[in-house]
């Protein structure tokens, strides 16, 4: 006697395991350094993906001031000058599973999964994360951080910002 059922669902199973396992996972670390100054405003950032020839791939996240009445932080977003110039512009503010509030100084971490909102589907290829930060009577920084998509074995990759940025870090898993 034959039992197809068992077999189809061994089957879905293992189709679903190879489907998991294709699955990468990108997450970035990023740090807002105490700064001493007189006037401190926590700082605007964006964070996406970009193809070598500058065109962004994703946009992660953006922070900004999202409690201003009528949408008054948005004007400040073009302070992020390369965001802005690449995607920022053409983007409807708040964008959903990327917009949220401006943080405050210390380490925060976000993870993006293979397939889900902001990262959807990245094609295989070379990409560099970009990191942005400008704050209202401070400066501004641009961070990148070149990767190949998607990673072929788990890899950690750093770089430090020098003013507006502290360490960011990136963790890629297949």
């Amino acid at each position: 006697m034959r039992h197809p059922l068992p077999l189809a669902a061994l089957l879905l199973a293992a189709a679903g395991a190879a489907h998991t396992a294709a699955a990468a996972d990108l997450t970035v670390e990023i740090e807002i350094p105490a700064l001493n100054v007189a006037e401190y405003h926590r700082p605007y950032v964006a964070l996406w993906i970009e193809r070598p020839d500058q065109s962004v791939a994703a946009n992660l996240a953006v922070w900004y001031d999202l409690k201003k009445p009528n949408k008054e932080g948005t004007k400040w977003l073009q302070d992020l000058r390369q965001w802005w110039r690449r995607s920022g512009r053409e983007q409807e503010m708040p964008m959903d599973a990327v917009t949220s509030a401006t943080r405050a100084v210390g380490k925060h971490k976000l993870s993006f999964a293979d397939g889900a909102k902001p990262l959807g589907r990245l094609p295989a290829g070379d990409y560099r994360l970009a990191v942005e930060a400008a704050r209202e009577v401070g400066g501004r920084e641009v961070v990148y951080l070149p990767f190949q998509w998607p990673p072929q074995k788990p890899q950690q990759l750093k770089a430090q910002g020098k003013t507006e940025l502290g360490g960011v870090v990136v963790d890629l898993k297949p």
